[in-house]
C-alpha cells in the first residue's frame, strides 16, 4: 500500500501552535499527522496546506511568507525523512531515497491580492497547487457558502446554546439553529464563479505548472474553471452531495465533468461532510460513511477520479479515522466492499499520481 493525500492542514496548525508559544513539532506531534506516523503507514506523498483564513490576519501576503519561512525550517530539520516536490520526477527520485514526498499548496487564493506576481512568487516558494478560495470572495472568485447564511447560522446557534436545556425555549432555539444550519449549508452559489482576474490565474497556473483546486469554489466558478482550464484540475478535499447534501461537497454533474477532464477528488475526512446529523448531535465519524462516499463517486465518474484528501489538522477528529495511521483500516474497508486491489492502488495514489504527471512542469 502506498498512499498520497491531497490535502492537510497541519502546517498551519503547528506555525499557530508556535505564533502562541506551545509546542509542535511536525516530526511528531499529538495532531492527526506527524511524519513517523506518515513513514510507517507508507506514504508516498503528503500535500501540506498553508491555510490563510482572511478575516484572522491583518496581511494575507506577510502571513503566508512567515508560514513559508516556517515550512521551510521543518524541511531542513527532517531532511532524513521529508523531501520536496517541485517537478514530477522528484517523486520518484525520493522514493528511490527513502524519503516522503511532500507538496507544498496553499488554501485561500486570496493571499495574491489578485496579483500574478505574486502567484509566480508562490510557485518559486515551490507551492504547486492552489485552492482559488476558502469561505471568503477574493479577487480571483467566491465560495459556496454565502457570508450573510453563515453569520445567520452563527447568531442562530449561539442563541440556542444560551437557553436553558429541556425547556420550550430551548428546543424553538434548536429548530431555529437546524433551520437556519440547512440554508447555509445547502444552498449552493450558482452565480458568483470566478472573475476575469481569476480566469487570468487559472491560465497562468497552468502555464507554470501550478494546479487550480476547486474545493471550496462556488458551483459557479467550478464551471468557469471548466470553461477556463486546458488541463486536468483537483478537488482537494470535497465529497459527494448526493450523500451528504453539504455545498462543500461536488454535485454528480460536477464529478462526471471532473472525470471526464481527467481530474481528481479527494474523499474528506470530516465528519459533517460525510453525513449529516440534527444540530446538537455528536457527529464522531464513521469509516462506513466514507465506503458510501467512495462507491458512489466511483460509479458517477468511475474509478479514476477518487482520491483521498483527508483535511487532517484542519477537521475534526474522525472517531474511526483519527490519523495518518489509520489508512491501513480506511483500505481494508474499501476492499470489503468491493474495490479491487487495482482500483485501491489507483484510489490511494495512482489516480493524483497521474494528474501529477500531466501537470506539474
Amino acid at each position: 500500500m502506498k498512499v498520497i493525500d491531497m490535502h492537510c492542514d497541519t502546517i498551519g496548525e503547528l506555525f499557530r501552535l508556535r505564533e502562541e508559544g506551545r509546542p509542535g513539532s511536525l516530526r511528531e506531534n499529538a495532531g492527526h499527522i506527524d511524519l513517523l506516523r506518515l513513514r510507517k503507514s507508507r506514504y508516498l506523498l503528503q500535500n501540506f496546506a498553508m491555510f490563510i483564513p482572511l478575516n484572522q490576519c491583518r496581511d494575507p501576503w506577510e502571513q503566508v511568507c512567515a508560514m513559508y519561512g516556517y515550512y521551510r525550517e521543518e524541511l531542513e530539520r527532517n531532511r532524513d525523512i521529508l523531501a520536496p516536490v517541485y517537478g514530477f520526477g522528484d517523486i520518484a527520485r525520493n522514493e528511490a531515497a527513502g524519503k516522503v514526498s511532500c507538496l507544498l499548496t496553499v488554501e485561500e487564493g486570496g493571499v495574491c491580492k489578485g496579483e500574478t506576481k505574486k502567484l509566480r512568487e508562490l510557485y518559486r516558494m515551490g507551492v504547486r497547487m492552489l485552492t482559488l478560495t476558502w469561505n471568503f470572495d477574493n479577487e480571483i472568485g467566491h465560495p459556496n457558502f454565502d457570508r450573510r447564511l453563515r453569520e445567520k447560522l452563527t447568531g442562530a446557534v449561539e442563541e440556542w446554546r444560551g437557553c436553558s436545556p429541556d425547556t420550550l425555549e430551548w428546543e424553538q432555539g434548536r429548530q431555529a439553529a437546524q433551520t437556519a444550519r440547512d440554508a447555509c449549508m445547502h444552498t449552493p452559489n450558482v452565480t458568483g464563479g470566478l472573475t476575469e482576474r481569476g480566469r487570468e490565474f487559472v491560465e497562468e497556473m497552468e502555464r507554470l505548472g501550478m494546479i487550480p483546486d476547486v474545493s471550496h469554489l462556488s458551483d459557479a466558478g467550478f464551471m468557469d474553471v471548466l470553461e477556463t482550464a486546458r488541463k486536468p484540475f483537483v478537488a482537494s478535499h470535497s465529497n459527494a452531495r448526493a450523500v451528504c447534501p453539504n455545498v462543500r461537497n461536488l454535485t454528480d454533474d460536477m464529478i462526471r465533468r471532473l472525470s471526464e477532464r481527467g481530474g481528481v477528488m479527494g474523499l474528506n475526512f470530516c465528519p459533517d461532510f460525510l453525513e449529516e446529523r440534527p444540530v446538537g448531535e455528536e457527529n464522531p465519524g464513521t469509516v462506513a460513511a466514507v465506503v458510501r462516499h467512495a462507491k458512489h463517486i466511483a460509479n458517477i465518474g468511475g474509478t479514476e477520479v477518487l482520491g483521498l484528501g483527508s483535511d487532517f489538522d484542519g477537521i475534526p477528529t474522525h472517531r474511526e479515522l483519527p490519523g495518518a495511521q489509520s489508512m491501513e483500516r480506511l483500505w481494508e474497508a474499501l476492499h470489503a466492499a468491493g474495490f479491487s486491489q487495482d482500483q485501491l492502488d489507483k484510489i490511494f495514489y495512482g489516480n493524483v499520481l497521474r494528474v501529477y504527471r500531466d501537470t506539474l512542469e
